[in-house]
């Protein structure tokens, strides 16, 4: 068996795979240990940043539901307010154009580092992503060209035809796969977790 880790950006997974369906309440650990059978996977890191009001308190049910898998690592970058323009031509709408919006930031940057980190300590024999962001092409081609004994696999998390192209993505790993969905609902945490210190924590209702 390869050693493996596993680089999954959670907002792509949110998008491409699980929102809109009941397998919000996902069990990384054990989906990936399905999805990987031939590998031994040593780490499964997770990249997200925290949102605000109820989503956020959903979310942060999630994160610490995922910290009581022992192979699971979090990593949170932020959001940030930017200002952008309305695209829409046939809009009507007589006011400002410019609205305000937020953006993930440092995530793509945060798994490239990662994956070199991982990569140059020998960390791991195969390196396994989970993303549909082709801002992480370069990460993938240095990993190959410094490092032939590495192996990387992407898996876009899609449910769209377009999105689930990722052409330039796809190419720059040496294997690609669309994330199978079929796993997901397999791979759900109980309604109800006890955390090492006592707590119980609970899947957030319409999940």
């Amino acid at each position: 068996m390869g050693r493996a880790i596993v680089y999954v950006d959670g907002f792509n997974l949110d998008y491409g795979a699980v929102r809109g369906t009941p397998h919000k309440w996902l069990n990384l650990e054990r989906y990936f240990s399905m999805l990987r059978q031939d590998d031994e996977i040593l780490r499964i890191r997770y990249f997200t940043a925290r949102v605000s009001g109820e989503a956020g308190e959903r979310q942060a049910t999630y994160l610490r539901a995922l910290a009581t898998c022992p192979k699971v690592d979090i990593f949170e970058g932020k959001f940030k307010r930017r200002s952008r323009e309305c695209m829409v031509s046939t809009c009507g709408h007589p006011g400002d154009r410019w609205f305000k919006a937020h953006e993930e930031k440092g995530t793509d940057v945060s798994i490239a580092v990662r994956m070199l980190d991982d990569a140059y300590t020998n960390a791991c024999d195969t390196l396994v992503l989970v993303t549909a962001d082709s801002d992480l092409v370069p990460a993938l081609n240095l990993v190959r060209t410094r490092f032939q004994d590495k192996r990387t696999i992407v898996y876009v998390p899609s449910r769209n035809e377009e999105r689930g192209a990722a052409i330039e993505l796809r190419n720059a790993a040496h294997r690609d796969k669309t994330l199978p969905l079929g796993p997901l609902r397999h791979s759900q945490f109980p309604a109800e977790i006890t955390t090492q210190y006592g707590d119980v924590l609970k899947k957030p209702a319409g999940w």
